[in-house]
């Protein structure tokens, strides 16, 4: 579908358009893995119209349904056990939704849709009621055609999503993904290589890029590891030179010299190749972060710091490193390297 911000969604459903309809299967589905326990609360992200709201309503939950298109809201047919709210879901404050917890939250068709989506899933750990369920139903990568792969996930991204639960099953509804999450499980930091590297004189730069929010940016590699921006120094280009390169070269992000500070020289070793990554923070840049290089990066996302000791998936060794240059103490158990602080 190609939409990428708030205004094409609001033109999307201004002009009459919806989402694909709710399927028997799906109903099914629900009633069999989800059903509506004594005084259950629901939350549906990104309802759209609010078909599935409405029929989780019927179900016997008591629904919250979010959006951040207002047109879709504007169009969404009324019920009395439906609480519509105009609320997004990656920016706003999750505090401000109208329940504390609920025991099923729902994504359908949505999920492809989010851009820091281990961010937000963390989240909605927290917002789960003991025993609660979290679902997303999905159109597969495979069964769409290429122009539209971008509604859909394929199947590293479902195991992303199914990462980190004690209980995550996939079933079919009619060609859709439906997948169930429950109990959310704390996982300790692990790090990891990206294989042999091509011959060459290992140095080059680590970037942690701060938001204004105190996040910072990670791009999930087609290695199967989280990464910092960053990359080898090209000759004679220093490390903040080609930290800043690399930033802009990688994300599309803009900053100059004068907002990154080089924090320390690490040095550690790579099948028996010593490595050199010189640690960069960058507390100020211009632009979205967005895929340049998806042979080598597949997307970026904004992570809380707090987050990062349990990420699902493996941390880059050197990015990790750089991290705990940066915010100190937060990574713990981190393998061993020569560390050498810049004044």
């Amino acid at each position: 579908m190609g939409y990428t911000g708030r205004d094409e969604w609001d033109a999307h459903y201004a002009s009459g358009k919806g989402f694909s309809g709710l399927r028997d299967s799906e109903r099914e589905l629900l009633a069999a893995h989800a059903p509506a326990p004594e005084g259950g609360v629901a939350l549906d992200v990104g309802c759209g119209l609010g078909e599935l709201a409405r029929h989780l309503a019927a179900s016997g939950y008591r629904v919250d349904a979010v959006d951040y298109a207002p047109a879709a809201l504007a169009h969404a047919e009324p019920d009395p056990s439906v609480t519509y709210r105009l609320f997004d879901i990656e920016q706003d404050d999750l505090a401000e939704l109208p329940h504390p917890a609920y025991d099923l939250i729902t994504f359908r068709l949505a999920w492809a849709f989010v851009r820091d989506r281990t961010r937000v899933l963390n989240r909605l750990r927290e917002r789960l009621r003991p025993g609660g369920t979290l679902c997303v139903i999905t159109p597969v990568a495979e069964s769409v055609p290429e122009g539209k792969r971008d509604i859909a996930l394929d199947e590293a991204e479902l195991g992303l999503l199914c990462a980190g639960w004690a209980v995550a099953e996939r079933h079919d509804a009619d060609g859709l993904a439906f997948v169930l999450l429950r109990d959310p499980v704390p996982a300790g930091i692990e790090c990891a290589g990206k294989g042999s590297p091509a011959p060459h004189a290992l140095t080059g730069a680590g970037v942690v890029v701060s938001d204004p929010a105190g996040r910072i940016l990670l791009g999930w590699s087609a290695h199967g590891v989280w990464e910092l921006p960053g990359g080898k120094n090209d000759a004679d280009e220093d490390f903040v030179d080609a930290a800043v390169r690399e930033l802009e070269e990688e994300t599309g992000l803009k900053a100059d010299r004068g907002s990154a500070r080089l924090l320390a020289l690490l040095m550690d070793s790579v099948r028996g190749m010593p490595r050199l990554t010189a640690a960069v923070h960058v507390t100020a840049c211009t632009g979205e972060p967005s895929v340049t290089e998806p042979h080598l990066v597949r997307r970026w996302e904004w992570h809380e710091v707090a987050d990062l000791p349990h990420l699902a998936q493996p941390l880059f060794t050197p990015s990790a490193h750089v991290v705990d240059v940066v915010h100190p103490g937060v990574l713990t158990g981190l393998p061993p390297v020569h560390r050498y602080p810049i004044a």
